[in-house]
C-alpha cells in the first residue's frame, strides 16, 4: 500500500477518503505558507474538516485579511512546485529533537502525550515538516484548487483557560468545477442567511434583554402562525389531540422522569418565592421550581390522570406550549439555537405491539410533510448512550422496534452508535434544503422508562394492568429552527401557502385609487393575505420594492385596468401573466394559497 493511501479502509466510501487526504494535504501547504509569512509560527492542530480544512496557528499578531491573500498566493507557488509528500517513521526521542529544534514547542507536547505504543511518523513536503499520520496525496499539485475562507480565534486544545490562537480556514476540491460550485453555493448561503433575511423582510428581532429569544413581528407571526396551524390541521387526520400544559414545575417532577439527574445544567431553575426571616431553610430542595425543557413529563401526568383502557390506544397528545433551555450564550445563533421556542410536540402512550404500526405511520408521516416543502432528508438511527436509564434487554427490543419499521418501509438510513436519549434510542432526520445542506429536524424517540416512572398502567383486553410505552416525536422540531431553515431554503421567497403577504395590490396613480380598493377588498373577501399600496410614489418604484420583499404576486392598477375591470398581474416566480379578470386572478390566488395537506382526511 502506498503512504498517501494509509488508512483508506476507514472511510465509507472512495470520494471521501479523496476528500479527507486532499483536505489534510492542503492544510500542510497552507502552514507552510503561513510560516513564510510568519516565521516565528508555532503550530498546532491542522485537520479537515466537512468540506474544507483548517489550521490553528501562534503567531504575533492577528492574521487580517490582506494576510490571506498574501498566504494564498505563497500556496500557488508551493502547489506549483509540486514536492511529493514524504512520510518517516521516527521514534520518540528523535521525534522530540527534530520539532524542538524546528521550534514548535505544540508539536512536542503533543508527541510527549501519544501513548507508548504509537507510531510516530512524520510528513515532508520539500519546505515543510509535519507531525503527521497521514493519509496524504501524492504531490502538492494535487492542493491547487483551493480558496482560504477565513480567521477566527481558538483556544488550545478548546479549554477558553488557554491561550487564544488563530484559526485559518479554507476550503479545496480535486477540480476547479467543484470548488467553483461550493463557492457559488457559500455565496447563496451567505444571501440566504436567515438573519439577515429576517430583518429584511420584517419578520423577527432580537434584543439584548431576551438573549435567545425572539420577537415575532406582524409578518413573522403570520408565518409562525400558518405553520402552526398547517401542522395542528395535518395531525388532526392522524388523530392527534391537542394539549396545552404548565410552564413551571416542582423539581419533584424532574426528578421523577430523571431529567434532573441527566439535564439539569440544561435548564432554567429557581427558588419559589422568598423566605423570610426564620421561614423554612433556603437549601429546602422542594422549593425549587424549574421552567420546562420538554413537554413530555407533563403528558405523563396527563396520561396517568385517568384510569386508562387498551381501547384507548394509541393515545396522540400534540403540544406546542412553549419550553426554554439554558443554552450557553455564546452558542446562541438567529433562530436556529434559541432559548424560547415551541414544537410541534407529540407523544404516543401504546401498547407493545402496537409500536411497529405507530414508527411506521410517523416515518409515512414525516415523508409526507416534508414532501410538503419539497425537501429531502436521511435517516438516522441511534443507539444507547453510555450514560442511559434501564436494562440492556429493555434497549433490545427498542432499538429493534425502530430498526424493523424502518427495514419494513424501506427506508434508508445509518446508524449513529451512542447517540440515543438517555430514555431510549432515537431516529433523528436531517433535512436537506435547496443547497443541499443538512438540518437536524424530526426525531423519533422510543420510550420504555418514563412510563415505568411516572408508574403508568392501561387496563387490557385481558382485564390486566399493563404499562404503556411511550413514543416521542416532533417532526418540524422546534418552529423556531424550522422557520429559520425554510426562510434560507426559500430564499425568503415563501410558496403562496405560506407567505405573510401573498399579493400586494399598487396603484399607478390617483385615478385608479377606485379600483385598486375593489380589487384589495376582492382579495380579502377570499381570504387572500393583501397589502393596498396607495401611496404616491411612481410605480416603477413600488415594484422594485415588491420584488425586494419577496411577495408572490403583483397586482398593478392602473387607467387601462380601471377602464377594462381587470388586473395587470406579475407573478414572481412566472413574470408578466398580462391582464386577468379579477375573479379569475381571485380564484387563482385562493387556489394557491391553500395548504398542501395529502391525506389530511384519512382516518386514524
Amino acid at each position: 500500500m502506498e503512504e498517501h493511501e494509509k488508512g483508506r479502509e476507514a472511510f465509507e466510501s472512495e470520494e471521501a477518503f479523496r476528500l479527507h487526504a486532499l483536505r489534510h494535504s492542503t492544510a500542510h501547504v497552507m502552514a507552510e505558507a503561513i510560516q513564510s509569512i510568519f516565521p516565528e509560527a508555532k503550530f498546532t492542530i491542522g485537520p479537515p474538516i466537512k468540506d474544507g480544512f483548517f489550521y490553528d496557528v501562534d503567531v504575533s499578531r492577528p492574521i487580517t485579511t490582506d494576510d490571506l491573500t498574501a498566504i494564498e498566493k505563497q500556496m500557488k507557488a508551493i502547489c506549483k512546485r509540486n514536492s511529493s509528500f514524504e512520510r518517516r517513521v521516527l521514534d520518540r526521542p528523535e521525534a522530540v529533537a527534530l520539532f524542538e529544534k524546528l521550534g514548535q514547542p505544540y508539536k512536542v507536547d503533543r508527541i510527549r502525550a501519544l501513548p507508548d505504543d504509537a507510531e510516530i511518523s512524520i510528513y515532508d513536503q520539500g519546505g515543510f515538516t509535519d507531525l503527521c499520520a497521514g493519509p496524504h496525496v501524492p504531490r502538492t499539485r494535487n492542493c491547487r484548487h483551493f480558496k482560504l475562507l477565513k480567521v477566527s480565534g481558538a483556544y488550545l486544545h478548546g479549554d477558553s483557560k488557554n491561550k487564544q490562537l488563530q484559526r485559518v480556514y479554507g476550503t479545496v476540491w480535486g477540480t476547479r468545477e467543484e470548488l467553483d460550485t461550493y463557492l457559488y453555493r457559500l455565496e447563496e448561503a451567505r444571501k440566504r442567511d436567515h438573519r439577515r433575511l429576517g430583518t429584511q423582510l420584517g419578520l423577527f428581532m432580537f434584543h439584548d434583554y431576551a438573549p435567545g429569544a425572539p420577537f415575532w413581528l406582524p409578518r413573522g407571526e403570520d408565518l409562525y402562525h400558518t405553520l402552526s396551524e398547517f401542522m395542528r390541521t395535518r395531525l388532526l387526520g392522524e388523530g392527534y389531540v391537542s394539549v396545552r400544559t404548565p410552564m413551571v414545575f416542582d423539581k419533584e417532577l424532574w426528578e421523577t422522569s430523571g431529567h434532573w439527574e441527566h439535564y439539569q445544567e440544561n435548564m432554567f431553575h429557581f427558588a419559589e418565592g422568598r423566605f423570610a426571616e426564620g421561614d423554612a431553610d433556603e437549601e429546602d430542595d422542594s422549593k425549587i421550581l424549574g421552567l420546562k425543557p420538554m413537554n413530555c413529563p407533563s403528558h405523563m401526568l396527563i396520561f396517568g390522570s385517568a384510569r386508562r383502557s387498551y381501547r384507548e390506544l394509541p393515545l396522540r397528545i400534540h403540544d406546542q406550549g412553549v419550553l426554554h433551555r439554558n443554552e450557553i450564550r455564546g452558542a446562541l445563533g438567529g433562530l436556529t439555537r434559541v432559548r424560547q421556542f415551541s414544537q410541534d410536540d407529540a407523544h404516543i402512550f401504546c401498547a407493545e405491539d402496537q409500536i411497529r404500526g405507530e414508527i411506521e405511520r410517523l416515518l409515512s408521516l414525516i415523508q409526507d410533510l416534508y414532501a410538503a416543502f419539497g425537501m429531502r432528508f436521511n435517516a438516522k438511527l441511534s443507539t444507547r448512550p453510555e450514560k442511559k436509564l434501564g436494562s440492556d434487554a429493555l434497549w433490545d427490543a427498542a432499538e429493534g422496534a425502530l430498526q424493523g419499521a424502518l427495514d419494513t418501509v424501506g427506508m434508508p438510513y445509518v446508524v449513529n452508535a451512542g447517540d440515543g436519549a438517555f430514555y431510549g434510542p432515537k431516529i433523528d432526520f436531517d433535512v436537506l434544503d435547496a443547497l443541499e445542506r443538512e438540518w437536524q429536524c424530526a426525531t423519533i424517540q422510543l420510550d420504555f422508562q418514563l412510563p415505568r416512572r411516572f408508574q403508568l398502567t392501561f387496563i387490557g383486553a385481558d382485564n390486566a394492568e399493563h404499562t404503556p410505552v411511550v413514543i416521542h416525536r416532533a417532526i418540524f422540531g422546534s418552529f423556531e429552527r424550522f422557520i429559520g431553515i425554510l426562510i434560507e431554503h426559500y430564499a425568503g421567497a415563501f410558496p403562496v401557502w405560506l407567505a405573510p403577504e401573498q399579493v400586494r395590490v399598487m396603484t399607478v396613480s390617483q385615478k385608479s385609487l377606485a379600483h385598486g380598493r375593489v380589487v384589495t377588498d376582492a382579495l380579502q373577501a377570499g381570504g387572500v393575505k393583501v397589502v393596498f399600496d396607495d401611496g404616491d410614489e411612481k410605480i416603477g418604484k413600488k415594484i422594485a420594492v415588491c420584488r425586494n420583499d419577496r411577495v408572490p404576486y403583483m397586482a398593478i392598477i392602473g387607467e387601462k385596468e380601471l377602464e377594462a375591470g381587470t388586473v395587470s398581474v406579475r407573478s414572481r416566480d412566472e413574470g408578466e401573466l398580462g391582464s386577468l379578470a379579477l375573479a379569475d386572478f381571485v380564484a387563482r390566488v385562493v387556489a394557491e394559497g391553500r395548504p398542501p395537506l395529502p391525506g389530511a382526511q384519512q382516518s386514524a
